[in-house]
């Protein structure tokens, strides 16, 4: 059944129907400065997506998230879950870079860097216009009853859409099992690795029917980030827009006062969420610039001025000046700035090891006629590709203090951990009270140390102040 004539508005989504039933897009193609950067853009991100498993940086993928050992291997850095709490800073970091950047570009992220956008306009839908043609014969073949020819050709546009699903989500599945898991897999019979073989149809089942039939709706109905837009620019924002006292009144080449506008429609035609741009910034533009390029093309054959619809300001269209430093740009910039310098600041404090020491479940201590006795567990992970080897040494007051375990060099795996008990002990006549002593564990070869402060327990004392943190002044100074 023929679809009606869309008729763009700012009451309603284009996409939508009065019945209320969806109406598929066929946007027309577009050619232009603009249409060519993002393409190398795209296919610069597409390359980089696909390459990140095979690049190796000291033994690892350049992007590794292995949950299987916890531990999450980016860019030649290697995180152990003891890590994670990182990820308040990449999480923040990047809503403080979304939003500095919306301040000041409009939704520069959703047409040019958002996955979404990329795969969908950049890979399906260049298999579309190989295989359907162009937007008026795309239209016309799902317009036109079905046959041998149309039957073969959506067989195989969609087997190649499954394909494409498939390949990239088992370099997505690679992000996280790593490559050589995946190919292993995937030689195997499926009940062999059930669970994995179920997350692969779901996601590739999820991105074929996201690519093949939902397309723009993820932008217009799921992403709340359109929505977002409206508070987080403003007038001085940078948006595609369409020049008013340039375009209008408009009319047909040559009428009598009109404007550079002649109502071709082709900003609606190469428009992807099928908006008309021409009535003003909406929700459901993605600052693509498709109506940018294809109506400079128009002017050019007319011999006007380019930038009747351009990246500008609302401002700016109105004839004033743009303003890039104002407060909500100063705002983000400075929060975005502190936050970067803080994550920089922690990510330097990262080492090549973990040190964790918790008290042995059970009494905080143990008291017999000669001796007072506190027991611990020593947890150190190795977060390196190779083995290490490390020696713990005790900074401690009492001369007296017995140690039990972990007494010599110790071994611990590459990408490992060891949980050792040490048992300290001291003789009663030489308790005083609780105090702190500092357990420091050394690196034979690499020369750095990982200390954490314990205190040892015992029974109530006169001259005994109490708390750990009233309790560091204490300990030795020649030791500190």
């Amino acid at each position: 059944m023929s679809q009606p004539p869309l008729h763009p508005n700012r009451d309603s989504v284009t996409t939508i129907l009065d019945d209320g039933s969806r109406a598929f897009l066929y946007p027309a193609d577009s050619h232009g400065r603009f249409t060519q950067a993002r393409q190398w853009s795209a296919m610069f991100l597409i390359v980089l997506y696909l390459a990140l498993p095979w690049i190796k940086i000291n033994g690892y993928p350049a992007v590794f998230l292995d949950l299987n050992e916890r531990h999450f291997h980016l860019f030649g850095l290697t995180f152990a879950a003891q890590d994670l709490w990182l990820i308040f800073f990449l999480i923040t970091g990047v809503g403080f870079s979304l939003f500095f950047v919306t301040a000041l570009l409009g939704r520069i992220w959703c047409g040019w860097a958002c996955p979404n956008t990329i795969f969908l306009d950049h890979v399906y839908r260049r298999i579309e216009r190989w295989i359907d043609g162009n937007a008026v014969q795309r239209r016309a073949l799902a317009d036109a009853p079905l046959s041998v020819g149309k039957f073969l050709k959506r067989v195989l546009k969609h087997s190649i859409y499954l394909i494409v699903s498939a390949v990239i989500t088992h370099l997505f599945f690679a992000y996280f099992i790593s490559l050589p898991t995946v190919w292993a897999m995937m030689k195997e019979a499926p009940a062999e690795h059930w669970a994995s073989f179920a997350f692969m149809a779901v996601y590739t089942g999820g991105l074929y029917f996201n690519f093949a039939w939902f397309r723009e709706q993820l932008c217009i109905v799921i992403c709340p980030y359109g929505r977002l837009q409206s508070a987080l620019i403003d007038s001085h924002s940078l948006v595609v827009g369409y020049d008013v006292q340039r375009g209008e009144p408009r009319g047909k080449l040559g009428a009598l006062g009109a404007g550079y506008c002649i109502s071709c429609s082709r900003c609606v035609h190469v428009c992807p969420t099928g908006i008309d741009i021409r009535q003003g910034l909406q929700m459901e533009c993605i600052g693509c610039t498709a109506c940018i390029d294809t109506c400079d093309e128009v002017m050019a054959k007319l011999k006007r001025p380019r930038g009747l619809i351009r990246y500008d300001s609302q401002t700016a269209f109105a004839g004033n000046a743009t303003q890039w430093w104002r407060p909500r740009t100063v705002l983000y910039g400075a929060l975005l700035a502190a936050g970067a310098s803080v994550a920089f600041w922690a990510i330097s404090t990262i080492r090549p090891a973990n040190l964790g020491i918790t008290r042995m479940t059970g009494a905080p201590y143990i008291v017999s006629d000669d001796f007072v006795r506190n027991q611990f567990l020593v947890r150190v992970v190795n977060k390196r590709n190779q083995p290490a080897r490390y020696v713990l040494h005790l900074n401690y007051t009492p001369a007296d203090l017995q140690q039990t375990g972990l007494t010599t060099i110790f071994e611990v795996p590459a990408l490992s951990e060891t949980v050792q008990p040490l048992v300290l002990q001291l003789a009663r006549k030489k308790y005083t009270g609780p105090f702190i002593l500092e357990v420091r564990v050394e690196d034979e070869t690499e020369h750095f140390h990982l200390e954490r402060d314990v205190e040892f327990l015992g029974p109530e004392a006169t001259g005994h102040n109490g708390s750990l943190e009233q309790k560091r002044e204490h300990k030795d100074p020649k030791h500190s």
